[in-house]
């Protein structure tokens, strides 16, 4: 199963190389450092003396991932300060977010497509003492090629939706194979657990959420205060964050319907789609500037578009009730941690499947609330602005959800430290 699906991949490459060539168009990124994508690594100057020490790797696809390994390298490199930490990505905004994390302090490169001579020349080149997977990185080739080197191959901060599920079910045999060739797996819930216990996988224990084990950075907050000056201390600030294609136009279209007198902030979750956003405020009419200019924003601007990378708590601290994007449209949600971590309110659209369990928490907690549909949101939304005891309420249980379910980067750090040893 595993030639076959080799042999699939070598069929694919044409359209590997044109899905990066149509990435490239609106975000150049996609071409840069193409190289690595199939395991050259330039000998850098910052890891020319460094890669020769024990390494300790993490793959974190995007935003989402990168920014949940904050706490767990904190304690890598207080655990094994002689370890090199390298940082794998799989897209330029992780990439980026990783820049912005960690600067120099860690090695990060592109992870190399799942082609067995990509991941053999990545493996050589960094010799690896333990490979950590984030989430839902299942690698056929990776992992088998992993296991034949002897690296420890670890799945922490598991998660698997039902529907992911039954995808790696077509192929039962190959993700069984893969599955059992991990050193462990540690899954967010119980669910997840499950769900990977049926596809074939051992040793699999629940450790909860990393992303609940981040603290908003110090200077975030600052930032945060910065921003709600420029934005209007006096004007309610409702934040429409990780928004996702279509879903602006379905809240603009419910937000000037119903013309809410607050200042909306959209945020989209992609870069490349800023300037898409900023032309659809443009043809609505309606008056807007971007957080790129970086001064008071006038009584009379009614969106401000949020065209930054890495700021996201600022604009959850600036914000007095936050839409989580990726939920209006079945996109599978957002992580919504980070803005209950802040105190910020929120609301999450009914398509939470990627983020089910934080989800359900989270409002069975009183720290967010679930809508059926755009016009639903801007309804609930007029409601809370006008409830200032009810959104207090939502930012103390904010906090306290939170803080309820830490905990996972102390039982990841407890799995890495039984196999390091």
């Amino acid at each position: 199963m595993r030639t076959l699906y080799t042999w699939l991949l070598w069929l694919l490459l044409p359209i590997v190389f044109v899905r990066l060539a149509l990435r490239a168009r609106k975000q150049p990124e996609y071409l840069h450092h193409l190289g690595e994508r199939f395991g050259f690594y330039p000998l850098l100057p910052s890891c020319r003396e460094r890669v020769g020490e024990g390494v300790i790797w993490l793959h974190a696809v995007s935003v989402g991932e990168t920014r949940a390994t904050f706490s767990l390298v904190a304690k890598l490199r207080a655990a094994y300060p002689e370890h090199q930490i390298l940082l794998t990505h799989t897209t330029p905004t992780g990439r980026a977010t990783s820049e912005q994390l960690y600067g120099d302090g860690v090695l990060r490169v592109y992870l190399p497509y799942d082609y067995p001579f990509a991941v053999r020349r990545f493996l050589r080149r960094f010799k690896p003492r333990l490979g950590i997977l984030m989430e839902t990185e299942i690698w056929f080739n990776l992992i088998h090629e992993g296991h034949a080197a002897g690296v420890p191959m670890l799945l922490l901060n598991a998660r698997l939706s039902g529907k992911s599920a039954r995808g790696y079910a077509r192929v039962a045999s190959l993700t069984r194979r893969a599955l059992q060739q991990l050193d462990a797996v540690a899954a967010q819930t119980a669910a997840d657990a499950a769900r990977l216990t049926r596809l074939g996988a051992q040793k699999v224990s629940v450790m909860g959420n990393l992303k609940f084990d981040i603290a908003p950075p110090q200077a975030m907050q600052e930032l945060g205060l910065s921003l709600r000056r420029q934005f209007g201390a006096a004007r309610k600030i409702f934040l429409a964050a990780s928004t996702r294609e279509g879903e602006e136009a379905l809240l603009l279209d419910a937000w000037q319907a119903q013309a809410i007198p607050v200042l909306l902030v959209i945020v989209p979750r992609h870069p490349q789609r800023f300037t898409e956003i900023a032309d659809m405020l443009a043809r609505r009419g309606l008056r807007y500037q971007k957080r790129s200019e970086n001064r008071e924003v006038p009584v009379d601007v009614q969106v401000v578009l949020g065209d930054s990378m890495g700021e996201m708590f600022a604009y959850y601290a600036a914000a007095d009730l936050a839409f989580i994007g990726g939920s209006l449209l079945p996109f599978g949600g957002q992580n919504l941690i980070e803005a209950c971590a802040v105190g910020t309110p929120v609301l999450t659209g009914p398509h939470t499947f990627n983020f089910s369990d934080a989800t359900r928490l989270a409002v069975e907690a009183g720290a967010a609330v679930q809508v059926s549909d755009a016009a639903d949101l801007l309804q609930v939304a007029q409601k809370l602005l006008n409830d200032a005891s009810a959104l207090a309420m939502m930012r103390k249980q904010g906090v306290r959800f939170v803080a309820a379910h830490q905990g996972a980067t102390d039982k990841a750090m407890e799995i890495i430290n039984k196999v390091l040893s």
